[in-house]
């Protein structure tokens, strides 16, 4: 069987957690590819709410094997968290594998972020200060630390590439921000107790996924954030350090392009978005108040209040020329429930002339005006459906006026939170 991709078409926060979730009942395995503990997805079962900063999203399905793979950024500290509080719920993590090619943030990426943001004063980038992006740098600056060095933490090799490193890392933070310099004693004790916690689940996982393809089993690859926080494809420079786009998806895990059939792009039914950057359909009114009450969207990383948006088909659209979805997720339509009238973005202005295309440069999309087009809203509650019949009319005809615009088709609609409160118009796996 093929590799299935799940992907966020907008700026993250589109309910990928409960989509992979969802679709991981008829997976054999779930590979996280990109980013690290600065995403976080919730997923809602029998036992209770989830959030996931790591761990893929498919290991509360007990036969599922789960892999962060070599794309991903690890937090150690957080990922062993993680893994104590699901053990504490009941969830079995010996099925967790970690690539030994993944990057791992040290404790003076997360320092370095904080000091670099704070600096940044009133153009900060609105990073999560989780030591991402500073981890991704030394990933391709070639000084980076993997998971499969903490089998050899006593080579001479890792003993002076680790003082030499941290030498000079304390250089930028004594000398440029004028704090403490960073210990390589408690690093090192620190990827002492690293090893030994997490030997048992660094892997080879390449080869582990090729195994699986190769016995004819599903393998579903979860990306976090969204594609228009792309580092090469979205709003630059507010974007995340890695490729949430289906680029991402094959190198992130050791894949051939030809091992992927399937690409599923999960959109809100709204827009959103954490951290500065430009938002074309951005609310600043009572309307966009109500909905992110109604919807709590606040982050699950960092508690951020996020802003709020109709639903952009211009960047939708845009999404799925990139990434080339086969089929797309509409998620949280009943957040919509009760709203009189609902918008969609069409088009945007700059000073009078129309744009009919997502621009590469920030300051001219900062600069677009939204071009509406109004629907009827719905009173009949969608909340819990699990057929399209149960839709109200209006409903179906806002999910209908997306796919046109977006030109993609929809496949799967999610009227809640739970595994339940789905509508498969067609099945993704």
């Amino acid at each position: 069987m093929p590799a299935h991709a799940v992907i966020g078409g907008q700026w993250g926060d589109e309910g990928k957690g409960k989509v992979v979730d969802f679709l991981a009942e008829k997976a054999h395995c779930v590979v996280r590819y990109q980013g690290g503990n600065n995403a976080g997805h919730t997923v809602v079962t029998q036992k209770g709410e989830f959030s996931l900063h790591l761990v893929p999203s498919g290991i509360l399905w007990p036969q599922v094997t789960c892999i962060i793979g070599n794309g991903v950024v690890v937090d150690p500290d957080v990922l062993i968290e993680e893994m104590d509080n699901l053990e504490s719920r009941g969830i079995d993590t010996s099925r967790l594998y970690v690539s030994e090619r993944a990057h791992l943030i040290m404790p003076y990426h997360i320092l370095l972020d904080r000091l670099e943001e704070r600096a940044r004063g009133s153009e900060a980038l609105g990073t999560t200060g989780r030591g991402v992006g500073p981890a991704y740098t030394d990933k391709t600056g070639r000084m980076g630390i993997r998971a499969g060095e903490l089998f050899d933490l006593s080579s001479e090799d890792f003993l002076s590439r680790l003082k030499r490193t941290i030498e000079f890392k304390n250089n930028i933070i004594t000398k440029i921000h004028g704090e403490p310099p960073v210990s390589l004693e408690e690093v090192y004790d620190k990827c002492l107790n690293w090893s030994q916690r997490l030997k048992h689940h660094i892997r080879p996982t390449e080869l582990m996924v090729h195994k699986t393809l190769s016995q004819g089993h599903n393998v579903l690859l979860e990306g976090a954030q969204g594609t228009l926080l792309d580092l090469d494809h979205g709003t630059y420079p507010y974007v995340t350090s890695s490729s949430p786009s289906i680029g991402g998806a094959g190198t992130g895990m050791g894949l051939s392009p030809r091992d992927i059939t399937s690409i599923t792009g999960v959109f809100k039914a709204y827009s959103t978005r954490v951290g500065s950057g430009p938002m074309a359909s951005e609310m600043h009114d009572s309307t966009g108040d109500a909905l992110r009450e109604k919807a709590w969207e606040y982050g699950v990383t960092t508690g951020r209040a996020r802003r709020i948006g109709w639903f952009d088909a211009v960047a939708g659209r845009y999404s799925v020329l990139v990434n080339g979805f086969t089929s797309l997720v509409l998620t949280r339509l009943d957040v919509l429930d009760g709203f009189p009238c609902i918008k969609i973005c069409v088009g945007y202005e700059v000073d009078g002339d129309a744009v009919d295309h997502f621009p590469a440069s920030a300051s001219l999309l900062g600069r677009c005006r939204p071009v509406y087009e109004e629907l009827p809203g719905w009173e009949v509650p969608t909340a819990n459906a699990t057929q399209m019949s149960q839709l109200p009319r209006e409903a179906v005809t806002y999910v209908r006026r997306i796919e046109e615009l977006v030109g993609s088709p929809i496949h799967v609609i999610s009227t809640g939170p739970r595994r339940g409160e789905t509508i498969v118009i067609k099945p993704i796996l």
